[in-house]
Order: structure tokens, then sequence, then C-alpha cells
């Protein structure tokens, strides 16, 4: 019992370093009073350019990637892997370091799913890229992808923890996405474009 709170805790604040930040201070920028103000890759490479944002995404996917692995090393069950990956999720969502306010939660999700539903996830990527090209919206792709995130896990017969915490990640996400929903109802929402990345 011990044990699986440490890793509980590990995974929580490990998934509340925020990557976002840290590499845009060192680039000499604060990515929560730029853009959108959010910590996430997408924002990041808004701000600080396309390379740093993808550290972001590939450090906040990490972030849930680790303890699942750790979990998995120490002979944990699915349930347990689940709860760390569900542990850093939260941590990137509400990290201690930033004053439990985070980003979106989407790379840390697909960290996660990744460790634990790999072929699950290749599906829900496809999907994400196929709404993205249509749209050139991060953030409509990145709701329907997790949208279907629980019955991508659930129809690939992976066990029914994982499929939980595609459910849980997913509600977070979509209300993480509020602001995006009215700003696509309203059509002010922006689109993502190489173009319009600083550098």
């Amino acid at each position: 019992m011990i044990s699986e709170i440490f890793l509980v805790a590990f995974a929580y604040l490990l998934g509340s370093v925020p990557t976002g930040y840290i590499l845009g201070y060192f680039s000499g920028v604060d990515v929560r009073k730029e853009g959108s103000g959010n910590v996430g890759a997408t924002n990041v490479a808004r701000v600080a350019g396309k390379k740093l944002g993808l550290l972001t995404l590939i450090g906040d996917a990490a972030k849930a990637i680790i303890p699942v692995y750790t979990a998995r090393s120490m002979g944990f069950d699915d349930k347990i892997m689940a709860l760390a990956a569900l542990s850093a999720f939260l941590g990137h969502l509400y990290p201690v370091f930033l004053k439990f306010k985070g980003g979106k939660g989407v790379a840390t999700a697909l960290g996660g799913l990744l460790a634990l539903a790999p072929e699950a996830t290749a599906v829900l990527l496809v999907v994400f890229l196929i709404v993205f090209a249509a749209s050139r919206y991060v953030s409509l792709a990145s709701m329907i992808a997790a949208a279907a995130a629980p019955a991508a896990v659930w129809l690939m017969d992976y066990p029914p923890s994982v499929a939980a915490l595609a459910a849980v990640m997913a509600l977070y996400i979509i209300w993480r996405h509020r602001e995006n929903i009215r700003r696509l109802l309203s059509g002010a929402e922006p689109k993502f474009s190489a173009k319009k990345l600083s550098r």
C-alpha cells in the first residue's frame, strides 16, 4: 500500500512539472502571458516556436509514460498503472508548481494511453489528424479524439480500468476546452497555421 501511495504521489508531482512554462522561460517568454495563456504545446508553438512546441508535447506526454512504466516495472496491475496515468494527468491539469493552474491535458493523456493502450492510441491519432487536416482546429481535433478514446479502448478489448481512465480524461479534456467550444461556435477560434509560428 505504501509503494502505491508513493507511486501516485510521484506521478502527480511529475505531472505537475510545467514543461511548456519551463521551456518558454528559458527562451525568454512567459507562455502564461502570451497567446491563449495556456502552458500546453499548441500555445508554446505559437508564442515560442515550433521546436519548443514539439518539445513541450514530448515532455508532457512523457510525464504520464514514465509513471506507467514505473508501475509496470514494479509489478503493479492495470488498475494501478491507470491510476498512475490519471495522477500524472491531474498533475498537469492542476500543477502544484503553478498554483494549480495547468494545461488542458491532451498531451499527457496521449502519453498515458500510449503506454497503456498503444493500438487504440494509434487509431485516435489518425482521428486527430483527419479532423485537424479538415478543420485546422487543434482544439476540435483534440476534443473529438478524446471523445472517441473510451470507445476505442473498450472496442479493442483493453482492461476496464484503462477504458475508465480514457473516459475520465476525455471528460476533463472537453471541460477544459469549454472556452474553445464557445469560440468555435462563434467563429472566433483561431486556426493553427505553421506559417504563423514565430520560429
